[in-house]
């Protein structure tokens, strides 16, 4: 069982969402895993519905209780689910209203007790960037981004500034999607492109462990269904990372995208 494997290799995690699976995750995930839920610490989103993506502080109140009750337990992490699918494209002032009363009802529930604490997961933190801007937000204790060598140097940025702007340390930034959903399809760079001294990985390996390193974060999401396969990520985040090759590559990825034309 992919459970029992991630507890015998010391993950103890598990990120899913209200919307998964139909909107059977958390009930799917409690019939499944049983007593060795109680063994995890489980981070879920809300912020999709049957009928689309809402901001509403009700529905969004609601969706954190019904996923306490489905998973019979308090959640330990529960983020705002792509806030920006909501907000593109509205002026500043409307969006950071809307903005501010989703995230307040997030945090509210951290203080009622519905779950232990609130986040921010977003896919596209450019479009959050002039919302946060106010300064009207209440901090998340953690934003999650993507990351990886599939994140463009203007997404990379953007999810610093959004990460300065919410005044959130790396120890609580998150990752995900560290292989744009592609693991096998991706030419992959040559693992000692980032990896130490004579450490010779596979290319995806190493490419995950430098996914922690763009953006710099501390947790990444990752789906891995096979024990195998989750055996060697667990060992790739122990591979040492030239943060000069890092550096480098963040260079070279700007001067690239600043050559080239529209």
């Amino acid at each position: 069982m992919t459970l029992e494997a991630a507890l015998g290799l010391g993950v103890q995690r598990l990120d899913t969402a209200f919307n998964y699976l139909n909107f059977t995750s958390h009930s799917t995930l409690t019939r499944v895993a049983g007593d060795l839920l109680g063994e995890f610490e489980i981070s879920t989103k809300v912020g999709f519905f049957p009928e689309g993506h809402s901001l509403d502080p009700v529905r969004l109140r609601r969706a954190v209780q019904q996923s306490a009750a489905d998973l019979g337990r308090t959640p330990d992490l529960v983020f705002l689910h792509n806030p920006e699918r909501s907000l593109d494209g509205l002026p500043p002032s409307a969006g950071a209203d809307i903005l501010a009363s989703a995230t307040t009802a997030l945090a509210e529930t951290k203080t009622q007790g519905i779950t232990r604490a609130w986040g921010i997961s977003t896919w596209r933190p450019g479009i959050l960037t002039p919302y946060a801007e106010s300064g009207r937000l209440p901090i998340p204790d953690v934003l999650m981004t993507r990351c990886g060598l599939t994140v463009s140097d203007q997404a990379l940025r953007a999810a610093e500034d959004l990460t300065a702007l919410l005044r959130i340390t790396p120890a609580s930034r998150w990752g995900m999607a560290p292989f744009g959903g592609d693991a096998v399809g991706v030419p992959w760079p040559a693992a000692r492109t980032f990896a130490h001294g004579e450490q010779e990985p596979n290319p995806v390996l190493a490419a995950f462990a430098a996914a922690y390193h763009l953006p710099e974060v501390s947790t990444i999401a990752v789906g891995a269904d096979q024990p195998a396969h989750l055996a060697e990520l667990v060992a790739a985040v122990s591979l040492d990372i030239d943060q000069s090759r890092v550096a480098a590559y963040r260079a070279l990825l700007a001067d690239r995208e600043a050559t080239v034309t529209p």
